[in-house]
């Protein structure tokens, strides 16, 4: 057990407990999917059980799917590896957004001060998903698909 804490162990590759994956991958991912569980659940399911009236059904959808993500984001706290797909889909849609909505605003100098200003400040946070992301594994999990 004591040997498990060693730092020297944290950067080396586990191949019998986390399928060649080093165990700072797999701490930082279950780090980064608590604090999406926290953070996005907090905002998400307080919106939601708070919201009073008639909701706008685009903006009902968006955050059910933000609720739904941080439900699934505490699985990833316990399977992390198996849970990817959702980091995945987190990467994505927020670089997407950035891509196509938060850029175009702060080329045109117009992000700072707009409706967009809050998320964009949230979601270029997003190197960090990418950073924790053990890239080799999912080279060989879901592109080459071996193992």
């Amino acid at each position: 057990m004591a040997n498990e804490m060693a730092i020297p162990y944290v950067f080396r590759s586990d191949a019998q407990r986390y399928e060649g994956v080093r165990p700072v991958n797999v701490y930082l991912l279950r780090t980064v999917f608590l604090l999406m569980f926290l953070f996005v659940g907090y905002d998400s399911w307080s919106y939601l059980l708070g919201h009073e009236g008639a909701w706008d059904p685009m903006k009902a959808a968006a955050w059910s799917m933000f609720a739904a993500y941080s439900l699934l984001a505490i699985l990833g706290v316990f399977q992390p590896l198996k849970m990817l797909p959702l980091m995945f889909f987190v990467i994505l849609y927020k670089s997407v957004w950035l891509l196509f909505v938060a850029y175009p605003l702060w080329a045109a100098g117009q992000l700072a001060g707009s409706p967009a200003e809050g998320m964009a400040r949230v979601f270029v946070w997003v190197p960090l998903a990418i950073v924790v992301v053990p890239w080799k594994y999912v080279l060989d999990k879901y592109v080459l698909r071996r193992r």
